[in-house]
């Protein structure tokens, strides 16, 4: 891939995404790991992943901040080195958490990666530098995400040839949100960074839709949106109507 891009590919939303890959833990294939993002492309569906840093600087691939819910570690990951991290094992199986560059591999290519850059909107762009350094060069079909309209921006400015977008929803009630100004959160829940983030797509919050900010963007920006985390039947209705494609969530489309 060279040059910049000015729109979405449309391998983007082609098909549907599975979310942190194919997993289903009552069959011991836990979300974001080997297992899991081989059973999607088993299932023809892209996937999308989330990152997180380890103490070495190394981008992983695991959803939370913390080890606990899926390793029983008591520690947040960036507390382990990424070799230290490889060696824990997830809810209870052989899976281990694994590197983005171990997990890209083991997709090589075959199906779309939407890769989401964990962020705690505190400036710090060591993951975003190196996740994008993981995905240089590489001719598959890959695109990064982040709620952090900054870590957007610097994929504008540093990965302008791979497609980007931003995630977002229209309340900020997460506790995830709670340093945020007020007025840093109506920035988020209105997109009104475009005009610095400048994403290629919109992955918008499925109980948000139908709404102006994803109809705008749809209708006006000629910018696709997909829907998370799409998990019922209703949900599936609005993100057919009202976006471009759905990240899904314990069913098979």
């Amino acid at each position: 891939m060279s040059g910049m891009m000015d729109r979405a590919p449309d391998w983007l939303t082609a098909r549907p995404i599975a979310h942190r890959g194919l997993h289903d833990r009552a069959a011991g294939i836990p979300e974001n790991t080997l297992a899991a993002a081989e059973a999607a492309v088993a299932g023809g569906y892209a996937i999308e992943c989330d990152v997180q840093r380890s103490a070495d600087g190394e981008a992983m691939v695991f959803h939370d901040e913390a080890l606990g819910r899926l390793t029983g570690v008591a520690e947040p990951v960036d507390a382990r080195t990424a070799a230290e991290l490889g060696t824990l094992a997830i809810a209870g199986t052989g899976e281990r958490i694994p590197t983005l560059t171990a997990f890209l591999a083991k997709i090589a290519g075959r199906v779309p990666v939407v890769v989401e850059i964990k962020s705690r909107f505190d400036g710090d762009r060591r993951l975003t530098r190196r996740t994008v350094e993981v995905v240089a060069g590489l001719d598959a079909p890959i695109a990064l995400k982040s709620f952090d309209p900054g870590i957007v921006a610097t994929l504008a400015e540093i990965a302008p040839d791979r497609p980007r977008g931003i995630v977002a929803e229209a309340s900020q009630d997460d506790p995830h949100y709670a340093l945020l100004t007020p007025s840093a959160r109506a920035e988020l829940s209105g997109l009104l960074h475009l005009h610095v983030s400048r994403p290629h797509f919109l992955s918008w919050r499925v109980g948000d839709l139908p709404g102006p900010v994803p109809y705008l963007c749809r209708r006006l920006g000629q910018m696709p949106v997909m829907t998370w985390t799409v998990r019922t039947e209703a949900q599936r209705a609005l993100a057919q109507e009202h976006a471009d494609q759905m990240v899904f969530e314990g069913f098979r489309p």
